[in-house]
């Protein structure tokens, strides 16, 4: 649990390591929902959470709702293997098609998803209220 705690802080989010272990025994009650963790020898080195989105307006799909590699591991395929696994449960699933979304500053992030074939097909801003 340190190890996804201390991938969370470095996507810039916080959380305690209880806080991320309750967010991650919820998540994986879910069975719409999934977390795929790589590990090397000496640890933990990414996470990728998947969902089944289903909307009013589209047809049902995967999205990609998290994914991390530490900053040493990035290039050498962990977001590949990850992001597969994804789309692997997502087919699983019935679904044929994948989403993600990422914030426009992580221009890293848009150009390894291009890189596997996805398409920017939209921008939007993101609002959020405290309840």
């Amino acid at each position: 649990m340190p190890a996804l705690c201390g991938l969370v802080r470095e996507l810039g989010y916080t959380g305690t390591t209880e806080e991320v272990g309750e967010r991650l025994a919820r998540i994986l009650s879910d069975d719409a929902q999934a977390v795929f963790v790589a590990a090397r020898t000496g640890g933990v080195v990414g996470w990728l959470q998947v969902q089944a989105t289903n909307l009013l307006e589209s047809e049902p799909r995967g999205e990609i709702v998290g994914l991390v590699v530490t900053a040493a591991e990035r290039g050498r395929g962990v977001g590949t293997v990850l992001v597969g696994a994804a789309e692997q449960w997502a087919r699983g699933r019935g679904l044929a098609l994948m989403g993600v979304r990422s914030n426009q500053v992580r221009l890293d992030a848009r150009r390894f998803y291009e890189r596997l074939g996805y398409a920017v097909t939209k921008t939007q801003l993101s609002f959020r209220k405290k309840l």
